[in-house]
């Protein structure tokens, strides 16, 4: 769940072409440029805390991260022999990016945590969050690909919103799409954009099965 523990005011971030980190997911990172070397170094005897933002590539300068991104918690951390590590960063907290504090030896930026703000209807946002399991099972039955035992998980996360979060970070392919729900606060409003993705991957999964036929996947141009 997003986390209730207060944030600093600034934090380091890493700035990552098509990433779009979410709260409660669970982020593997191979950390070896010399700035984020430099960053974990600080982070694990700190508070072991650091921001992944998106790069938006409709922003000119250099590296200029999304508007809304996620802090994450280092859960794990292993060095390797030649100054590089591996990490799993868990995601706790919706932030919204105020700006650049600086660049050396790594970025610092200047954030606001964001809350999503529950409907107003409690069963309401049940019933979204059951639906789109049921979506996201006929997906699956379909073709649509997502490690194993996912789903089996995704149905015993109760919360819609930590729900939407964690299925739009598995399962959702597209950056674009991934950092509107990131940025969509609302959860009955960021479940309706999940369902609606969903649900077009999900009938073209359905009318490439009905093309195919009975055809395995090497035998479809025999079609």
């Amino acid at each position: 769940m997003e986390t209730e523990v207060p944030l600093p005011d600034q934090v380091a971030v890493m700035t990552l072409p098509g990433v779009t980190f979410f709260p409660s997911a669970l982020l593997p990172l191979h950390i070896f440029e010399p700035r984020y070397r430099a960053m974990l170094s600080d982070v694990l005897t700190g508070d072991r805390r650091f921001a992944v933002a998106g790069l938006d590539a409709a922003r000119e300068g250099f590296e200029p991260p999304h508007r809304v991104a996620t802090v994450g918690l280092v859960r794990a951390c292993h060095h390797n022999p030649d100054g590089t590590a591996n990490l799993l960063l868990q995601g706790v907290a919706r932030v919204a990016v105020l700006g650049i504090a600086r660049e050396e030896p790594y970025r610092l930026i200047r954030i606001r945590p964001l809350s999503s703000r529950p409907g107003a209807d409690a069963a309401a946002d049940e019933c979204q969050r059951v639906d789109l399991a049921r979506l996201l099972a006929d997906r699956q039955k379909f073709g649509g690909a997502g490690p194993d035992g996912f789903l089996k998980f995704l149905r015993t996360v109760n919360d819609p919103g930590m729900f939407a979060d964690l299925a739009a970070f598995t399962l959702c392919d597209d950056p674009r799409q991934k950092q509107q729900l990131l940025e969509t606060l609302d959860v009955p409003a960021r479940l309706r954009l999940l369902a609606a993705h969903f649900a077009r991957e999900t009938e073209t999964l359905r009318l490439a099965r009905q093309v195919q036929g009975r055809l395995g996947d090497g035998d479809i141009g025999k079609n």
